[in-house]
């Protein structure tokens, strides 16, 4: 599903990754663990697109999206998913408005039937949660309402940069097994970014380290 080839990444002539080689096939979750600045963060933002790739290469699912400094495919046509560490949600948006985000091309009763589907999935279902604003949600709420956005418009492949790092220790395991499930669930191809060891060991079947500007799969 997901290979990167020789991925290499210097930022203001420092390099950070050095032939970084990675496959994952459909279904799997893959942990990315390191030290702060080992470049786990800037891996995820050139397979999604966010930066250039200046060497090596990124195909998922047959498509080749970057190779060498050339973007083939565009970031929003990626068909990749995004949770980052502050979940990212829109604040002036409630909770319908925020997983209808990437589904707006659906019919309304598509979005609607959509949305619902995913409220289930996560475990937010009823309770007018639909009309909430994120304010209004906890930090493990807020935590399932980014996964419900990004998993709306049925991505190939998720990537997860460090989301459960800033929730309550004693709910943290509880919401990584939690996310673990609708993944398996649903069998998307999954990546998370974590400092955490213990935190990677729970979520993903490989976890791999960066060290010395290279990757290492466990």
């Amino acid at each position: 599903m997901l290979s990167v080839n020789d991925l290499s990444i210097t930022y203001q002539a420092t390099q950070v990754l050095n032939e970084f080689n990675l496959s994952l096939v459909t279904g799997d979750i893959f942990a990315l663990t390191g030290d702060s600045g080992s470049g786990k963060s800037s891996a995820l933002r050139f397979i999604a697109g966010l930066d250039e790739v200046q060497s090596g290469q990124v195909v998922l699912d047959g498509k080749q999206l970057s190779s060498n400094g050339v973007h083939n495919i565009a970031t929003e046509l990626r068909e990749i998913g995004m949770v980052f560490q502050d979940y990212a949600l829109f604040p002036h948006m409630n909770v319908k408005k925020n997983i209808a985000f990437g589904i707006r091309h659906l019919s309304n009763n598509g979005q609607k039937a959509r949305i619902k589907e995913l409220l289930l999935m996560i475990g937010l279902e009823g309770e007018g949660i639909e009309k909430k604003y994120p304010h209004q949600l906890s930090g493990g709420e807020q935590q399932r309402i980014a996964l419900a956005r990004a998993l709306a418009p049925s991505p190939k492949l998720l990537l997860l940069d460090e989301p459960f790092s800033s929730l309550d220790k004693n709910l943290q395991e509880q919401i990584v097994l939690q996310v673990r499930g609708i993944l398996k669930k649903t069998n998307i191809t999954s990546i998370l970014v974590t400092h955490d060891k213990h935190e990677a060991t729970i979520f993903a079947d490989k976890v791999g380290v960066i060290e010395n500007r290279q990757l290492t799969v466990n």
